[in-house]
């Protein structure tokens, strides 16, 4: 009875993310061993469900190629195995993170056992313990082996709220301060990383003390974290491929309480993929106060409306809707420095728009309206911009990044004012200096001639 309920748990769990789609691709590579393959059936079967192309090659295989005439062959890649010592020659930490660059999303389980893809952990500011030194803990009072822990999960970004706790088996890693990196399970506070697998005891105290005291140990030590590229492209290190197991998943808690993995490896798939918390800028325009039209150039103290459409991905229905939850977004109008920055805030009414009214700077030069929002485990995707100076097509994919181009120009000689106020002191200095110059020619001339008649009388 017991079982059958934790099987029902685990068919809605999966049955609540059907046709879920990825916005990047469907097809996935699962590098497995094959005496292994089954131990993940339930993780497998719930990514094939949601339309995903699966496609599996033992580590030590030489195909199916993960890249070829360098173009990813697959959106995705799942590596599961652990504890392979020798991967093929493709499957390297220098493949991956060219991988990376080309887009591609990756789920990576790591081991306690030094393998070739340990040291790709360092390249994301995750810092290792030694070999042989998986995550104990002995509370909360079980029979289960200390390194078999139930761990709760903190609602974030990425995982669904009230999942029950996760069993998670493997090896910590400290996290380091890159701004990249997306934290989705951290260990418990009483937990701490042990030499209860083959590990050195002094190898252990070595790397503690290079990294400060309580490096291996408490909730600062990570067990699954994400790390999200400029290029847009994801990656999550799991602490151990047990996670994903049907045994984990079908083990419960307690009794009558099933555990949180089956929900869980699917919502850090769904982020992985880029399924979840996916945005994109539609387009953006502005113009004047009271015109639609969009203008080659702007006038210093011109009153400007920049607008954003932006939309979010939904991946049930492989469409992108309006989105108009974004509160803290905000447009800089920038010539290296910005010059103004103001809230871009949501128009009521009207879904996905984004709008603000703003001065342009009593100065000229070559600005950009630029939008550069980056928040962790969220993906936003922009479509061609132009720069309105070159002509060119300026196409990225970012975080929440759009930036386009438009010079500010003084007015035209004819664009002035005819008169100042608060040049009337100039104004006076200068009819005053004009009347006195008249009447001192005047003067002078009348001056002149009058001697000019003395003269001629004492001649007479």
């Amino acid at each position: 009875m017991v079982q059958l309920r934790s099987l029902l748990f685990l068919v809605a769990s999966f049955a609540s993310c059907l046709y879920a789609k990825s916005s990047t691709g469907d097809s996935v590579l699962v590098i497995v061993e094959p005496s292994k393959q089954d131990n993940y059936s339930l993780f497998f079967n719930g990514l094939k469900d949601q339309g995903y192309e699966l496609t599996f090659r033992a580590p030590k295989s030489e195909g199916p190629l993960v890249i070829e005439y360098d173009v990813p062959n697959f959106a995705h890649v799942i590596v599961l195995a652990s504890e392979t010592k020798n991967l093929g020659k493709d499957v390297t930490p220098q493949s991956l993170v060219e991988l990376l660059g080309k887009k591609t999303n990756i789920i990576l389980a790591l081991s306690t056992k030094q393998t070739p893809l340990t040291s790709l952990a360092a390249e994301f500011s995750l810092t290792l313990p030694p070999p042989g030194t998986p995550l104990v803990s002995y509370f909360p009072e079980r029979k289960e082996l200390p390194q078999i822990i139930p761990v709760s999960v903190q609602p974030n970004a990425i995982v669904s709220s009230s999942i029950n706790p996760v069993w998670f088996s493997g090896v910590p890693h400290a996290i380091g301060n890159n701004p990249m990196i997306v934290p989705i399970l951290r260990a418990p506070v009483e937990s701490f990383a042990s030499e209860t697998d083959g590990g050195s005891a002094d190898a252990l105290v070595d790397a503690s003390e290079r990294g400060g005291e309580g490096l291996w140990a408490g909730s600062q030590l990570g067990l699954v974290t994400g790390f999200q590229t400029l290029d847009n492209s994801r990656i999550t290190f799991v602490g151990g491929a047990e996670v994903f197991s049907d045994e984990f998943v079908t083990k419960e808690i307690s009794k009558g309480v099933p555990s949180g993995n089956a929900e869980f490896v699917r919502d850090v798939a769904a982020w992985t993929f880029q399924e979840t918390n996916v945005y994109r800028i539609d387009s953006t325009s502005h113009h004047l106060v009271n015109a639609t039209k969009p203008l080659e150039q702007y006038t210093n103290n011109d009153n400007i409306v920049f607008t954003a459409d932006i939309s979010k991905y939904d991946p049930k229905t492989s469409t992108w809707a309006p989105y108009s939850g974004l509160k803290d977004l905000q447009l800089e109008f920038t010539m290296l420095d910005p010059h103004i920055r103001t809230a871009l805030l949501s128009v009521s009414g009207k879904p996905g728009k984004y709008s603000v009214t703003f001065r342009a700077p009593d100065r000229h030069g070559v600005f950009k309206f630029a939008i550069n929002y980056k928040r962790k485990g969220y993906e936003h995707q922009i479509p061609c911009l132009k720069d309105l100076l070159t002509s060119n097509d300026l196409c990225s994919l970012t975080y929440l990044e759009s930036s386009t181009t438009v010079p500010v120009v003084p007015p035209r000689h004819d664009g002035y004012p005819r008169f100042l106020s608060a040049a009337w002191p100039y104004y006076t200095g200068a009819i005053s200096t004009s009347l006195g110059f008249f009447l001192f020619s005047a003067l002078w001339l009348a001056g002149d001639s009058r001697e000019k008649k003395i003269k001629g009388h004492k001649a007479e």
